[in-house]
């Protein structure tokens, strides 16, 4: 399935933006509050509508597909039960992402196709029939077409202007549970400037003439709610200025701020070592929604957080470890909650089956649902690893009870008793080592048993018996489009891997680091006992030996070399 990159947020993939995001991130709160004014605004009905959205979700490389239809991304055609199960899990809103580009005619009058136009309607009308809170926007055209703006500005304009129109007439008696979002994401450096202040001055331009447009088309399209983004959508503070200015200068009590947030990008996409959810990462979310809540919230503007998730997942769900992702997850949607902005997960199909109607991450949306309410309670992490031939000793294990009770272990169905088999002292749970032994007595390497650990709220938080030994690395030779290195993985899971030169340097893309960005460079395989390095990371790797450390979460690092000839490359353990 084909996934789609947030263009916005991958602009981050050079070292400077990381120092800048690590060192000198976003002005503090209590600046914010200096700066603005501290003034709380009593939530009004706009408020109060954003706050009925909660939770949200989005259906993407749908009908925000670049294609020829909205299959040709890889989703399946969206049906009225697909909705309907949305309703059902709990959502209270949708956000239809709608590329329109390929639906649009020619100049002058930039005529929608009508077939295109009564899909759209008929998606909407499933939602709104579904009890939804409906968004509609102009998605990937920001990217298209609308980023030629300033060498193409009156083509631009009066596209955009027509596109609009079009839609505001088609939905202008429709329910205010369906809101009108201007572009998604808005850019305009294809071709040409990279200055903010003349960006900002194009985006003010497509905002104002949006929201004419919507407001004087009629019926419910005069008090209909608007949501109106950033440039790119971004949390920085600076833009947040910008768009808060601009909607005061609007004065209309309907409108509503957006962005969207994809977490501190190290670990978004497990880079440079960031593969923990640390403090780094706990900071960056903080001071990101502490200065979105200043600038809008607390005066008056509601906010709507469009998309949110982890940049990595479009490689794979699992390039962040199960327990780091939970607690990432768990961390941000309390985070929200406090700050009463509404969320909308970003899913392009990788994490609710169109077809089965099932969770690929079953823990995730239960960690994710709990969060609508309260806190989960969580654990420093979410594996105890046993070394092979080793004496088992008493396992400590750190809980985060988040204001929650512990109730008690369960294993395989029988409550485990405490005193005999765990104790729990404060929020340091130990596991005996006689009841590790019990439930490791068979001895295969990796997950051994489950250990359920439950509270009074939220899921449970599964600790798994993990037995390893050192992993084995296996010589291999391949070429740049195909090398992989036979593993016995033993039991472990890699974490990251690191790369440098033998005769001194790192190696590989983005060389600022050493260590590589997880699927993107390098992918291991438990299902073909494989580590695969990725064609990508031989783009940047220049003629001779590279040193690679593959580092695991039971704390093993193994060595390995690999020897490039033109696009030959041979492999051995080090």
């Amino acid at each position: 399935m084909k996934k789609r990159r947030h263009k916005s947020i991958i602009s981050l993939t050079v070292a400077t933006c990381l120092l800048l995001s690590m060192f000198s991130a976003a002005v503090s709160a209590a600046d914010v509050t200096k700066e603005q004014g501290t003034k709380i605004v009593p939530e009004g009905t706009i408020q109060s509508y954003v706050n009925d959205m909660q939770p949200g979700w989005n259906l993407g490389n749908t009908l925000d597909a670049t294609g020829s239809d909205e299959t040709s991304w890889g989703n399946p055609r969206v049906t009225k039960e697909l909705i309907q199960q949305i309703a059902a899990q709990g959502y209270k809103s949708i956000r239809i992402p709608i590329t329109w580009d390929q639906h649009i005619g020619d100049a002058p009058n930039y005529t929608i196709e009508p077939a295109y136009m009564d899909r759209v309607q008929e998606v909407v009308d499933w939602a709104l029939d579904a009890n939804l809170y409906v968004m509609i926007n102009i998605h990937h055209d920001s990217w298209l077409w609308v980023s030629h703006m300033e060498k193409e500005h009156d083509t631009v304009l009066a596209r955009y202007q027509a596109t609009w129109r079009q839609i505001s007439d088609r939905f202008k008696n429709h329910s205010n549970k369906l809101m009108f979002e201007s572009i998604n994401e808005p850019r305009f450096t294809d071709g040409g400037t990279q200055d903010r202040e003349k960006q900002n001055e194009m985006l003010y331009e497509l905002l104002t003439s949006f929201h004419k447009i919507v407001r004087e088309s009629g019926g419910e399209n005069a008090v209909r709610p608007l949501v109106l983004p950033t440039r790119e959508t971004n949390p920085s503070q600076e833009d947040l200025d910008v768009l808060y200015k601009t909607i005061v200068k609007m004065n209309d009590p309907n409108l509503i701020a957006t962005v969207h947030f994809y977490g501190f990008w190290p670990f978004s996409v497990n880079i440079a070592g960031y593969y923990k959810f640390e403090q780094e990462t706990t900071k960056d979310l903080t001071t990101t929604f502490d200065n979105v809540y200043n600038t809008f919230v607390a005066k008056g503007i509601p906010v709507i957080l469009g998309e949110y998730g982890l940049l990595g997942f479009d490689k794979n769900t699992n390039t962040i470890e199960q327990g780091e992702k939970l607690k990432f997850f768990e961390f941000l949607t309390n985070y929200l909650k406090e700050k009463k902005i509404t969320s909308m997960l970003w899913d392009n199909g990788q994490h609710f089956n169109r077809t089965t109607y099932k969770w690929s991450d079953q823990e995730l949306f239960n960690i994710m649902k709990a969060g609508w309410e309260g806190r989960s309670s969580t654990a420093e992490s979410d594996i105890i690893y046993l070394t092979k031939g080793t004496e088992i000793q008493d396992a400590k294990v750190h809980l985060n009870l988040n204001g929650n009770q512990f109730v008690g272990i369960v294993v395989n169905g029988q409550q485990l008793q405490q005193g005999e088999d765990y104790v729990l002292n404060g929020e340091e749970l130990t596991i005996k080592s006689s009841q590790i032994s019990k439930l490791t007595k068979i001895g295969n390497l990796g997950v051994n048993a489950t250990l359920q650990v439950q509270f009074n709220y939220g899921p449970d938080w599964k600790l798994k018996l993990t037995i390893n030994d050192k992993p084995v690395l296996r010589s291999a030779e391949g070429t740049t489009e195909s090398f992989a290195i036979p593993t016995q993985f033993n039991g472990n899971r890699i974490a990251t891997m690191e790369a440098v030169y033998a005769t001194g340097g790192n190696a590989g893309p983005q060389d600022w680091t050493s260590f590589k960005e997880y699927g993107n460079t390098f992918s291991p395989s438990f299902m073909t006992d494989e580590i695969k390095l990725v064609p990508d990371f031989f783009k940047d790797i220049k003629d001779g030996d590279v040193i690679l450390k593959f580092h695991f979460w039971s704390g093993e690092i193994v060595s390995y070399t690999i020897t490039k000839k033109g696009e030959s490359i041979v492999g051995k353990v080090s």
